[in-house]
């Protein structure tokens, strides 16, 4: 009895000790990878992918740009109180104020990335008509303007106007064709509430998702065209589209957390 009681010792204190031995020991029970392993969350680059975007800025200084945009390859280390992260580190804010600086042509400020190709090197340029193209963005508007609270949250430009967008207009949320219709997206939309949206174009047809549900269908020839994407304030406290009574520092906010583009 007690060689045996011996034996079937010598046979289990192994596994015994094996067992405690992993339990004791992360390094043989661990698979996930260690936290300086990890990627750093640092700049707005590593949240969403911008190899072909570029952002154009309310301000203008000696940057390149009237006014300032940044290009690949300054945009992978960029931020800024205009485009930051957000506390969480899992989207990206887009801010611009009322008092901003404008493109030419427009009479509002943005803080907006704009569609490019061949890793950033080249403007973006695409027909309607031939190919397929997706602009996908999932976003929630934070913060409009104090007197009117409008702003383009996504859009579809061609060689020489908007040809659709996104919009956000107090509390509706819309689809605007230029000088066409509108759509009402959602009546009554909460400052803060994430969503998506997206535009699928092929065939001269404009198909338009919100939060995955195909919403309508816009038909039109186009050349030239290139997707945007931010924050593009629909108000100014100064030129020719100042809005009475709106504060130069008010301003509009916008966090995607992720944004993709596909061309087939």
């Amino acid at each position: 009895m007690i060689k045996s009681r011996f034996m079937l010792g010598l046979f289990l204190c192994p596994l015994i000790a094996l067992s405690c031995s992993k339990a004791g020991r992360p390094d043989l029970v661990a698979t996930d990878k260690p936290a300086d392993s990890l990627p750093i969350i640092q700049y707005p680059s590593n949240v969403l992918q911008l190899k072909n975007w570029k952002l154009t800025l309310p301000v203008d200084t000696e940057h390149n740009g009237s006014p300032d945009e940044i290009k690949q390859p300054e945009l992978e280390s960029y931020s800024s109180q205009y485009f930051y992260l957000n506390p969480a580190k899992d989207a990206v804010v887009f801010k611009a104020f009322t008092g901003g600086e404008t493109t030419k042509g427009s009479n509002y400020p943005r803080t907006e990335l704009r569609e490019m190709s061949a890793d950033g090197k080249q403007p973006a340029s695409w027909s309607s008509v031939s190919g397929r193209h997706i602009l996908y963005i999932d976003q929630k508007v934070t913060h409009l303007p104090d007197v009117r609270k409008h702003i383009v949250i996504g859009q579809i430009h061609d060689a020489s106007r908007y040809t659709i967008f996104f919009r956000l207009e107090d509390s509706k949320l819309i689809i605007s064709v230029n000088k066409g219709e509108r759509i009402i997206l959602d009546a009554n939309y909460v400052l803060g509430t994430r969503f998506n949206v997206m535009f699928d174009v092929a065939n001269g047809k404009t198909k338009c998702f919100y939060n995955g549900n195909l919403v309508y269908v816009h038909e039109e020839i186009f050349e030239g065209a290139y997707f945007k994407a931010g924050a593009y304030v629909q108000s100014s406290c100064k030129g020719d589209k100042k809005v009475v009574g709106e504060p130069c520092d008010s301003y509009g906010s916008v966090e995607i957390f992720e944004t993709w583009v596909k061309h087939e």
